[in-house]
């Protein structure tokens, strides 16, 4: 059997055998090098989740968080973009913007909470700050080197055919940059996530990234995974919406698949 069906049943059962080394490893309470004893096992963590989904509380933690991630991101996605076109076209924005960029650059977003707090006049502006902080440097970065990497023949047979800057732009730049683009917004938007729940368990008010945090303090295992198993299911669902829209918007680009280079291959030799 191949094909999708069986990529699918793999990652299906590479999943079910995870869960049940946990199940069995946590029920068994084993203490080894590492300790399981205090770990909630699978079904208690299944019911604490199947009760919270009932729950007006945990929808709106959802909420609040989706919210957050989603203006950071997108915030940060426009101007990650704009800046980063700006710094790799123009020798002034380089010199203007570029050594302010590579100063912040290095500092974690997480670390810029406290600014968040002394900057922004309510907790919940200061998250979506640590959000956009996170995202946007990965975008701009990205968009840099994707715009320094275009072919110059392209550029000049625009401005042959008597095309202007903005048609340059438009029509040129940005279409051959935006693969580059689209991997800077995919690394944007995990560590956005990173970043967002940790903002709520220091200075978050509602959210997923809160209520674990809460959880924790009042030593509600199940409810800590619950929070855990939540954060890596909305990381996967965010990540995998911007990578089917970047497919959607690069259709035009020539597809490959890992399964294409070795059928080729053995076309040519038997050939």
């Amino acid at each position: 059997m191949s094909g999708p069906a069986a990529r699918w049943a793999l990652r299906t059962a590479s999943l079910l055998a995870a869960l049940g080394v946990w199940q069995l490893l946590t029920s068994r309470h084993v203490t080894l090098w590492l300790r399981f004893a205090q770990f909630p096992t699978v079904t208690e963590v299944a019911r604490e989740f199947a009760h919270r989904l009932g729950t007006g509380t945990y929808w709106q933690d959802l909420s609040d968080s989706l919210t957050r991630i989603l203006t950071g991101f997108l915030l940060a996605a426009v101007l990650g973009v704009a800046v980063g076109t700006a710094i790799a076209r123009s020798r002034l924005a380089a010199d203007l913007i570029g050594p302010l960029v590579e100063v912040v650059r290095p500092i974690p977003a997480i670390a810029l909470v406290p600014v968040a707090i002394l900057l922004f006049p309510t907790n919940e502006q200061g998250t979506v700050f640590i959000t956009f902080a996170a995202a946007f440097f990965p975008v701009l970065v990205s968009t840099r080197h994707a715009v320094r990497a275009l072919t110059p023949v392209w550029e000049e047979a625009v401005l042959t055919m008597g095309g202007g800057r903005w048609r340059v732009l438009l029509g040129v730049v940005l279409p051959g940059a935006l693969p580059g683009i689209l991997g800077g917004l995919s690394v944007g938007i995990g560590v956005s996530w990173i970043c967002v729940i940790s903002a709520e368990m220091i200075s978050g008010q509602y959210g997923v990234g809160y209520r674990t945090w809460q959880d924790y303090t009042v030593v509600d295992y199940p409810g800590v995974f619950v929070g855990m198993v939540t954060i890596g299911v909305l990381g996967w669902l965010t990540s995998t919406a911007v990578e089917l829209a970047g497919r959607r918007v690069t259709r035009w680009l020539p597809r490959t698949s890992v399964q294409a280079a070795p059928r080729r291959a053995r076309e040519r030799a038997a050939s």
